[in-house]
């Protein structure tokens, strides 16, 4: 299936790892000039020289704290157009009420929630005044469970939810698409880590972590490419009618109730 991306251009934040690292290599695969931003330059130029040996697009690296005060004017100033954005930075912490105090609570928000929406602000004016473009964001199934365990981010994520939908129910009238993605746990350092922490506050030991991941689908989490085909292909013109929506990528998870 040919996804007619070659020579569009995307901007990915929270380029450095996860899923917004393999997403860059499969956007780059289908000949998709990058802008890449986290706060790690050395990550960032990793990830150029690994692209580079499998494709010839245009990579611009952006090392930059996106919740710094003028961050994302600053990002916005530096690129002359785009059509697809990702947004992708953030990891909200998990944990119960208790777990999670004030100043986590508000820095997790900062980066994910706020963050998507100073972005979305931001270039979907850039994107309506250039004709149109894509907007993807990449929230998490944790909106949809409302794990108390998972409580600021089931908060955030239900929130993110809400945005996009509310923002592409009209926003084909300036023929840009807004499309919310919801991965389950993924193959990342992050996944392993809150169930980590959760075997050490539910079974009071961090090696039993095994034996929560066996009550995945498959018995695992998805793999990267799994969720970075999903969100390439929404990006597409395959996908032309796809707006307002959010579209569940975890096997199953959330209609079991639970998030690990």
């Amino acid at each position: 299936m040919d996804l007619n991306l070659s020579g569009k251009t995307a901007l990915i934040t929270g380029a450095s790892m996860g899923i917004g690292e393999h997403l860059a290599e499969t956007f780059a695969a289908e000949g998709v000039n990058l802008h890449l931003t986290a706060r790690s330059m050395d990550k960032l130029e990793a990830l150029k020289n690994r692209i580079a040996k499998i494709s010839s697009v245009s990579v611009t690296l952006h090392p930059l704290d996106l919740t710094a005060d003028g961050a994302i004017e600053e990002l916005s100033a530096g690129i002359h157009q785009v059509d697809i954005l990702v947004n992708n930075a953030g990891a909200i912490p998990s944990g119960d009420l208790w777990d999670i105090d004030q100043e986590n609570w508000r820095n997790g928000w900062d980066l994910k929630v706020y963050g998507y929406i100073d972005m979305c602000r931001e270039f979907y004016t850039k994107m309506k005044n250039a004709g149109g473009g894509v907007i993807i964001n990449n929230i998490g199934n944790g909106g949809e469970v409302l794990d108390p365990k998972y409580i600021a981010g089931a908060s955030g994520n239900a929130s993110l939810m809400g945005f996009t939908r509310a923002l592409g129910a009209f926003s084909l009238d300036d023929n840009i698409r807004v499309i919310g993605v919801n991965p389950g746990p993924v193959d990342t350092d992050r996944i392993y880590n809150m169930l980590k922490k959760r075997a050490i506050k539910d079974l009071g030991d961090e090696n039993r972590a095994e034996d929560l991941q066996k009550g995945y689908p498959l018995g695992r989490p998805a793999h990267k490419q799994e969720v970075s085909d999903i969100i390439v292909f929404l990006a597409s013109h395959r996908a032309a009618y796809v707006t307002g929506t959010i579209v569940t990528v975890d096997g199953g998870i959330a209609s079991r109730r639970s998030i690990i």
